[in-house]
C-alpha cells in the first residue's frame, strides 16, 4: 500500500538515502531538512506518516510530532534516532503511539516498519 510520507531529517545524505529508498517500495515522500519547514507542510497537506529525526535546529522532531498530531490525529509517526531512549522517555511529550527505529538501521527494516504501520 502506499503511503503519502513526510520526512524531517537534518542530515542530507542521509535524507537523499531514505528518500530513495522509500521511493523505491513505491511510497510517495515530501522531505524537509528541518521541522519547522516540515510543519508548515503538514499545515497544507495530508500525510499519512511523518517520519522525522529527532535532534535538529529550530524545531526537534518531538515538537515537530507533537504539532503534527494536534493538527492531524490520524497522522502515523516514525521517529528515527540515534538517541531511542529520548523519545521513549515519559517526559519527552512525544505521541505515545509513535514508533521508533533507531540508527543505524538497514533500509529495508525501514520500508517493512512503513509498510506495517501503513497495513495496521
Amino acid at each position: 500500500m502506499m503511503a503519502k510520507i513526510i520526512l524531517a531529517e537534518d542530515d542530507e545524505d542521509m535524507r537523499r538515502f531514505l528518500v530513495r529508498a522509500l521511493e523505491r517500495a513505491g511510497h510517495a515522500v515530501v522531505s524537509f531538512g528541518e521541522g519547522a519547514s516540515a510543519f508548515e507542510e503538514i499545515k497544507q497537506s495530508s500525510y499519512d506518516l511523518l517520519l522525522t529525526d529527532i535532534v535538529m535546529p529550530e524545531m526537534d522532531g518531538i515538537e515537530l510530532a507533537r504539532r503534527a498530531a494536534e493538527l492531524d490525529p490520524n497522522l502515523k509517526i516514525m521517529f528515527i534516532t540515534g538517541f531511542a531512549a529520548v523519545a521513549l522517555h515519559p517526559d519527552s511529550r512525544a505521541p505515545k503511539e509513535a514508533k521508533v527505529l533507531s540508527k543505524p538501521f538497514h533500509l529495508r527494516e525501514l520500508v517493512a516498519e512503513v509498510d506495517r504501520m501503513m497495513a495496521a
